[in-house]
């Protein structure tokens, strides 16, 4: 018989929350981080592979997957019945995955440039946070370029790899984390990678579908913090969001444009292509200022995700396998 066990995997719950302090205080390494080594790998894969064919591409997404969880999904075995171990594990990957400090302190440098009217260094760091052509932004463009990058990493980079840790351990975190790099390398409308990205970019879509609605209602429900409103900033989630090309951005846009009070959307260029996204949110185009905001509430959302994936994973009624030997119920520390 299968039965369901309630609160038994205090390792993985302790784990997370481990690893989201660990980077909230240490940051990613400088030298030899997983994601950057783990990038380089698929970078030469994708050289010796590439084709312009779908079948190629999936064939790359599928190998990335497995590189990318399998060393994990191999600890996890290794420490399923050490709950200290598995707690280690558990911290490390979760540290290693999630980028809530160095997204804050990106944000932030490009926000002081701005502030003390340096454009051209606001537009110099603006690649490190992400990929919009800068040279045909002024100070109000890279503004709102900062905080819907805020918004939406703080699904892509914190929130959803926390939800996949909490349902399927640690390979969950690295598996998630692989899935998402290889749709920022190759999941791109770009001819050199229209076929070959469409399965890395489709996977990234169903592996965000729930965490990018969690981090919509999750920035409602801290819109306090920066002195917005939860039913006002929920309900500009809900209208604004499913009008984003993107069937998960908008969500995570529209709750932070909602919360802070901000317009966002609009004008925007990518590799010299431009194109007219549609506004999220009634308010103010965001000054400056509204950076350093959205980063205050990116940590009120992180905090609120840890704690839900912690809960999820302490409480949430996982099956327990019967002892393939007599059939009793064999209590173990993880998540198959």
């Amino acid at each position: 018989m299968i039965r369901a066990s309630r609160g038994r995997d205090w390792p993985l719950a302790g784990g997370l929350i481990a690893g989201a302090i660990a980077d909230a205080i240490a940051g990613d390494p400088e030298r030899g981080h997983p994601v950057a080594l783990f990038g380089r790998l698929m970078t030469a894969v994708e050289q010796r592979v590439y084709a312009d064919r779908v079948g190629s591409g999936a064939a790359y997404a599928a190998f990335g997957v497995l590189a990318g969880s399998g060393p994990v999904l191999l600890g996890t075995r290794v420490t399923r019945t050490r709950p200290a171990a598995r707690a280690a594990l558990t911290t490390a990957t979760t540290w290693a995955v999630i980028a809530s400090r160095s997204l804050g302190t990106a944000a932030g440098q490009i926000g002081t440039a701005l502030t003390a009217g340096d454009l051209a260094g606001a537009r110099a760091a603006l690649p490190s946070l992400c990929g919009r052509d800068p040279q045909y932004l002024d100070a109000a463009g890279i503004a709102r370029a900062v905080v819907e990058s805020v918004a939406e990493n703080t699904s892509d980079a914190i929130v959803a790899p926390l939800i996949w840790g909490a349902v399927a351990g640690p390979p969950g975190l690295s598996g998630y984390r692989a899935v998402n790099t290889l749709d920022a390398m190759v999941g791109h409308h770009l001819p050199h990678y229209e076929r070959f990205g469409r399965a890395s970019a489709r996977l990234d879509d169903v592996a965000n579908w729930i965490p990018a609605r969690v981090t919509g209602l999750l920035a409602a429900a801290c819109a306090p913090v920066v002195g917005g409103r939860p039913g006002p900033a929920w309900r500009t989630a809900r209208e604004d969001g499913p009008h984003h090309p993107s069937p998960n951005a908008g969500w995570c846009e529209a709750a932070f444009a909602g919360a802070l009070g901000v317009r966002l959307g609009g004008l925007l260029s990518y590799s010299g292509r431009t194109q007219h996204r549609p506004e999220l949110g009634s308010g103010r185009p965001p000054l400056p200022a509204d950076i350093g905001r959205a980063v205050r509430l990116s940590r009120a959302v992180t905090a609120s995700a840890t704690v839900l994936a912690a809960a999820v994973a302490a409480t949430g009624p996982w099956p327990e396998m019967p002892s393939p030997r007599c059939g009793r119920d064999v209590p173990d520390n993880g998540i198959e």
